[in-house]
């Protein structure tokens, strides 16, 4: 037992006098390009080491049910007391059966809601329902609180478990029960899992000349699939568009810049800002973009990350007016560092800035044209203010 004390306590201290790191390279579709840094040698106060020593020898020494004290476990659960303790929900410490069962997951062998979450003031939260999943059926919205997965109430529950909880074999069930801002009581879904198959782009030809574009979610083929929109669009004289990003949760960088770049002939598009200079990267339009026609973006609550960076090039471009409410606030960067027992450390290294460096993380953009959509509307309030907005543009140019 003596050596597994000491091997805790090694790989604890391992990790938390680490001079450099070794990023994983990584393509522009996730984050600015990292790779081998050495960072500057942090001396680890000595009191936080001594703080965790003498915990363990007390714990070890004192603790009621001896059996129950396993070295690992407790290793793991510290090195995840440390991240959280930032409370930043992006930035997040996986041991190595949850990092394994990530990778599963981004391979798609299990089934899922469709739905993005994040924690927000310790409460866990829906960014957004994507378009055509269960959830998004069912009625989830953004800003929706998950207070109770099955028995399992939420409160001071780790993302990574929410999301174990909510993942599973396709066809299976799960319930959950949801606080709604305005709603007096919970309200309770019971979701049937799925496999996500998303077709990233919609589009279809209004009355009056206007090309309706709706962009559910960032994803490899987002880019392709709005080419592909916009060249038949163009046979049938669209003379203005509607991008509809509501409810868009992100998805890859690259994937949003290179749509942003359809619509924006030169200048910035999106910066990343860091602690150290290879976290700076700016991206920049290329003069590809399709001829000018007035445009109109629709965003809400649900719209984040790489949507926000669409909507917020365009906004400060004036390229497009922004109609709808605020959008969430998710622009931070992300880079995942793993570890050689298995384990991997997803950790904020920059914030995205908008071309007029307005920072999105956390603030949202704010609509040039603010419409609410009424939750007990069978219309689309927003969608019909957007189609009389273009109209007016239309008629000036």
């Amino acid at each position: 037992m003596r050596l597994k004390n000491r091997v805790f306590l090694l790989a604890i201290l391992s990790l938390l006098i680490l001079n450099s790191v070794s990023f994983p390279q990584e393509t522009p579709s996730t984050a600015p390009n990292v790779t081998t840094v050495p960072l500057p040698q942090n001396a680890v106060p000595t009191d936080l080491l001594g703080s965790i020593v003498q915990l363990w020898n007390i714990l070890k020494n004192y603790y009621v049910d001896p059996d129950k004290i396993d070295p690992e476990k407790l290793k793991y659960g510290a090195l995840k007391g440390l991240v959280e303790a930032l409370g930043d929900p992006y930035t997040r410490y996986e041991d190595p059966q949850e990092y394994k069962e990530e990778q599963i997951q981004l391979e798609g062998k299990y089934g899922g809601l469709g739905i993005i979450i994040t924690k927000k003031d310790d409460k866990i939260v829906i960014v957004s329902p994507i378009e055509d999943t269960p959830a998004y059926k069912l009625g989830l919205k953004a800003d929706d609180e998950i207070v109770r997965i099955e028995d399992e109430p939420t409160q001071g529950m780790s993302l990574s478990k929410v999301v174990k909880l909510l993942r599973g074999e396709p066809g299976t069930k799960v319930t959950i029960w949801v606080r709604r801002p305005g709603k007096d009581k919970l309200l309770k879904f019971t979701i049937t899992r799925a496999q996500i198959n998303l077709k990233a782009v919609k589009s279809e030809m209004l009355e009056n000349g206007i090309a309706y574009i709706r962009i559910t979610y960032f994803n490899q083929n987002t880019t392709k699939e709005l080419e592909s929109a916009l060249k038949s669009l163009s046979k049938k004289g669209f003379k203005g568009i509607i991008l509809d990003l509501r409810n868009n949760p992100g998805g890859l960088l690259n994937e949003a810049v290179s749509v942003a770049k359809m619509f924006i002939d030169k200048g910035v598009i999106v910066s990343t800002k860091g602690r150290y200079p290879w976290h700076t990267v700016v991206y920049e339009a290329d003069g590809t973009a399709i001829p000018y026609c007035p445009m109109v973006v629709l965003v809400n609550r649900g719209s984040a990350s790489a949507s926000e960076i669409v909507a917020g090039a365009l906004q400060d471009h004036k390229r497009a007016k922004l109609v709808g409410v605020r959008t969430f606030g998710k622009g931070s960067v992300q880079t995942v560092i793993p570890f050689n027992d298995g384990s991997a450390l997803h950790i904020t290294i920059a914030y995205y800035y908008t071309p007029n460096g307005r920072l999105i993380h956390e603030k949202g953009l704010t609509p040039d044209i603010v419409v609410n959509q009424p939750e007990d509307s069978k219309k689309d309030v927003q969608l019909e203010r957007a189609k009389d907005i273009l109209l007016e543009e239309i008629k000036k140019s």
